[in-house]
């Protein structure tokens, strides 16, 4: 999910702003002349290759690849043909092809493997330990999902106090009230009125309101590659800083994906997973900030969306009971890795 800014490598091909014409390299996000904002520009002029198969409210139409039929059903935004697996999905302006469909090899397919991985997370520390012995198993399933990989770049500006130069200039208030104390304090009749006047009327100066603490400006930028799942119904486990190995990821092929394990459909579509993939993009920026420096004042983040992708990624869905409480984690399939747990404390 996490790109980095130099991650990225350049082509070195010229782009130039779809507003002024100014010559830009090819990794400007924002026209450094007239400041419209590139990425944005080129994903509302990029437009789908794909015709549009059928209008909005069709109850049938035929796969793009096989020609075998396909039924929408009520809300659903995502369609893979039960025969070869081609996904369609519902636009603006009806139903059509997807220009980039890809998935993720399966590397733990048994229930043994993906049960070790499940024990050494649900077994961690001493107030865990034997938790999935003493816990009854409800669901182990293998699924295909669906997930909306959203290329995002993110821009955040920064004001805060700078923590260093406000405590120099405490240390050196301190000491200056220090030398001012002792000399009133050398007076008879002085030390026990003007010294603590003296302080409390610098300090509220230098700290006080009226002046804010010595303030600066920072910005960094980072590089997605953000997983929306496009399943409302697993919105609770929707990856939060999670990165697929996307490094692994092919074009689908449904031959590869064995029988017993269903392909799921999807009721978000790619324009809503923008949109979430923005105000997420925002709020992981808005913690790093907050992670970074201290005493922010102001946090302003700009977010590019660069189009996206469907990915079908192999997920464990398991869930235990133990004393009325449940448990559940959603595993990787391709990697191992735990996207979300529920019920571990």
């Amino acid at each position: 999910m996490f790109l980095g800014r130099e991650a990225v490598a350049s082509s070195g091909e010229t782009v130039y702003c779809p507003k002024c014409g100014a010559e830009l390299p090819d990794s400007a996000v924002y026209c450094m002349k007239c400041g419209t904002n590139i990425a944005g520009a080129e994903s509302a002029r990029r437009q789908s290759t794909k015709p549009v198969l059928a209008p909005i409210d069709a109850t049938a139409l035929k796969c793009p690849s096989c020609g075998a039929p396909i039924s929408p059903k009520f809300g659903e935004m995502v369609i893979s043909c039960e025969y070869c697996g081609t996904a369609i999905a519902l636009s603006g302006d009806g139903w059509r092809g997807i220009d980039k469909q890809t998935m993720l090899p399966i590397v733990f397919a048994d229930k043994q493997s993906i049960g070790a991985r499940v024990h050494e997370m649900m077994d961690r520390g001493l107030l865990h330990r034997h938790l999935q012995e003493d816990s009854t198993l409800e669901e182990m399933t293998l699924s295909m999902v669906p997930y909306w990989i959203v290329s995002a770049s993110a821009t955040t500006s920064i004001t805060a106090s700078d923590v260093a130069v406000e405590a120099g200039q405490i240390a050196t208030t301190a000491a200056l009230i220090g030398v001012l104390g002792g000399g009133f304090g050398g007076r008879r009749g002085m030390g026990g009125i003007a010294g603590p006047l003296v302080a409390g009327t610098m300090i509220g100066t230098m700290m006080g309101p009226g002046r804010g603490g010595a303030r600066r400006s920072y910005e960094f930028a980072d590089n997605y590659n953000f997983p929306i799942v496009a399943l409302k119904g697993l919105f609770e486990h929707q990856p939060r800083d999670y990165q697929f190995n996307l490094d692994s990821r092919t074009f689908f092929d449904a031959s590869k994906v064995s029988k017993d394990v269903k392909i799921l459909n999807g009721d978000v579509g790619e324009e809503a997973a923008e949109y979430q993939a923005r105000a997420l993009v925002t709020q992981l920026q808005s913690e790093k900030a907050h992670a970074k420096y201290h005493m922010i004042q102001q946090v302003h983040t700009e977010v590019a969306i660069g189009g996206a992708e469907l990915l079908y990624a192999p997920i464990w869905f398991v869930r235990y009971e133990k004393g009325g409480r449940k448990i559940s984690l959603v595993v990787d399939a391709n990697s191992g890795g735990v996207i979300n747990s529920i019920g571990l404390v």
